[in-house]
């Protein structure tokens, strides 16, 4: 007896525009989130979106997920933390170099 090739239609859709019962059957198949599984969709006119891959016995979906890029990040990168000069700090060191020095007297014996 031979397999009956079933071609299943294939849906990009939004995981909002699922229904409840269909979210609920995704986060069954991804109880530890969608990371490991998302992938980056890119469309001919340079957009791009994530998704993951969600199958039913008709439908082969792929949920878009929204996603939240970090744009700061690079800026934060950017940052250069060391061109502030600290006020006194070159007191500080003169003052704390006279303290670390040690005398007959400091000593225990």
């Amino acid at each position: 007896m031979t397999k009956q090739h079933i071609v299943k239609k294939h849906i990009v859709t939004s995981y909002r525009n699922l229904t409840p019962e269909m979210q609920e059957a995704v986060k069954e198949k991804y109880p530890l989130g969608f990371t490991e599984a998302m992938m980056r969709v890119d469309k001919p006119n340079g957009d791009f979106f994530y998704a993951v891959p969600f199958d039913t016995d008709e439908v082969a979906y792929l949920v878009k997920i929204d996603v939240k890029i970090d744009d700061n990040a690079q800026e934060e990168d950017e940052k250069d933390y060391y061109d502030d000069e600290i006020k006194g700090a070159d007191e500080l060191q003169d003052d704390n170099s006279d303290q670390n020095e040690t005398t007959d007297d400091d000593v225990d014996i």
